[in-house]
């Protein structure tokens, strides 16, 4: 048995389903809409969140049905991985794909589920709900939120 955490042990797609949801840091940077120049590819990205991101705590509001409600909610696989360009670079699930391993304010490092938030890595409270937001064009950002 090994002293090391299952995610310096266990490849990305053998993780069980479990395991494989607990990489995520609960940032929710990956519901924020990002908007792509047609001519260039690049992803310009945007302070407008999913319309099931809760605001307060950067969490889906319905995680398990998420894609009933928002059918391009893309479900991130293994696979997956090396095709999407539009995760941030703090992305537990790019470090581990990357060897990185994970960041201390990654919530299974620290102990705290909050960390994320109190390194000020989430989007809660930074983002604006879609149902709310009108064209997105006006909303783009620099950098990451």
């Amino acid at each position: 048995m090994s002293d090391k955490p299952f995610w310096e042990t266990i490849p990305l797609y053998k993780m069980s389903r479990p395991q494989w949801e607990s990489l995520c840091d609960g940032c929710g940077k990956c519901c924020v809409h990002k908007l792509e120049d047609d001519e260039t590819g690049q992803i310009f990205p945007t302070n407008v969140a999913c319309r099931l991101l809760d605001p307060r705590t950067a969490l889906c509001k319905d995680y398990p049905n998420r894609r009933a409600h928002v059918p391009e909610c893309v479900r991130l696989t293994p696979s997956k991985l090396d095709t999407i360009d539009w995760l941030p670079g703090s992305c537990a699930y790019l470090r581990v794909h990357r060897g990185q391993g994970l960041a201390d304010w990654h919530p299974l490092v620290s102990g705290d589920p909050d960390s994320v938030h109190k390194a000020g890595i989430s989007v809660r409270g930074k983002t604006v709900s879609e149902d709310d937001a009108g064209d997105l064009e006006n909303h783009i950002i620099e950098g990451e939120l």
